[in-house]
C-alpha cells in the first residue's frame, strides 16, 4: 500500500506543477491580449493626444502604447535578468524558501494589477515584474519534478 501512495503522491505532484506552470509562469507573455482590455479601460489614456489633420481631428494615441510596450519590455527583462538569483536563492536556501519567496513576489504582482486603475497606470511596472519574477521562480523550482519518475 505504501508504494501506491507513494506513486500517487509523485502524480499529484507532477500535476499541479502542470498546472502551475500553465497558469502562472508565463503570464506576463499574455500581455498582447491583456493591452486590448487595459486601453478600453483607460489605462495610460492621458497620453493619447488630438492631432489634426488635413481633413478631420485623429486621436493619436502613439504614446499610450510606447508605455504599454515599455511595460511588457522591463517585465520580460526582469524576468530574464532576475534568473541567475533567483537560481541562487533556489540553490542555497532550498525548494521551500524559493517558492515561498515566488509566491510572495506572484501575489504581490496579482493584487497590484487588481487594484491598478486608470489613474494609477504606473503600478502596471512593479506589477508586471514581479508577475514575470514571481513565475519564473515557479518553472525553476518545478523542474526538479522530473527526477520523480526515474527513466
Amino acid at each position: 500500500m505504501a508504494g501506491f501512495g507513494n506513486s500517487l503522491r509523485r502524480w499529484l505532484t507532477f500535476a499541479t506543477g502542470l498546472v502551475e506552470c500553465l497558469c502562472f509562469a508565463g503570464a506576463v507573455f499574455g500581455w498582447a491580449s491583456l493591452v486590448f482590455v487595459l486601453k478600453t479601460e483607460g489605462y495610460f489614456s492621458s497620453l493619447c493626444i488630438n492631432d489634426t489633420g488635413v481633413n478631420a481631428t485623429v486621436l493619436d494615441c502613439s504614446g499610450q502604447d510606447e508605455q504599454f510596450s515599455l511595460v511588457f519590455t522591463i517585465a520580460s527583462f526582469m524576468n530574464n535578468f532576475l534568473t541567475l538569483p533567483n537560481g541562487f536563492l533556489f540553490d542555497r536556501f532550498g525548494t521551500t524558501v524559493a517558492r515561498l519567496c515566488g509566491i510572495f513576489l506572484y501575489t504581490m504582482g496579482s493584487l497590484m494589477v487588481a487594484f491598478a486603475t486608470s489613474a494609477f497606470s504606473n503600478l502596471l511596472f512593479p506589477a508586471l515584474s514581479l508577475l514575470a519574477v514571481g513565475g519564473i521562480m515557479f518553472l525553476i523550482t518545478n523542474m526538479q519534478v522530473g527526477n520523480l519518475f526515474g527513466s
